[in-house]
Parts: structure tokens; C-alpha cells; sequence
């Protein structure tokens, strides 16, 4: 998991609020995605994929700061 690290942090925060934001209108994708959830209808495979391409670079971002913080 080096190539986190070659990342550079402020590119990768950037892509993560445009992840976790996108489409911005009429609502972001993980909004919907959380409603849907929580009624149940979070079923088609489609959608259980966009949810984790959303939060891909939040992860990513999770992973090199924790990275960041034991090297410190």
C-alpha cells in the first residue's frame, strides 16, 4: 500500500469532497444512497457499487492519514 503514500494529500482531500459531494444537485449520490438504505431498497447491484466508488477516496484518505500518524 506504498502508492498511498505518493498521493499527494492535498489532491487526494480534494477528490474525496468531490466524491462525497457529487452530483451536487438535486442531491448528492450518498444521500440517496443512505435513504435508500435505510428503506431497504439498497438492492440493485448498480447502486451498492456507486455507493463504494463514493467512498473509495474517503478511504483512501482514512488510510494515509493513519499511515501519516504511526509515522509520526
Amino acid at each position: 500500500m506504498r502508492f498511498i503514500d505518493h498521493i499527494p494529500l492535498p489532491l487526494l482531500i480534494a477528490v474525496t469532497l468531490l466524491m462525497l459531494g457529487a452530483p451536487f444537485a438535486p442531491e448528492p449520490h450518498l444521500v440517496e444512497k443512505a435513504r435508500m438504505l435505510a428503506e431497504g431498497t439498497l438492492t440493485r447491484p448498480i447502486d451498492i457499487f456507486d455507493v463504494f466508488w463514493h467512498l473509495l477516496p474517503a478511504v483512501l484518505l482514512g488510510i494515509r492519514l493513519a499511515r501519516m500518524r504511526r509515522k509520526a
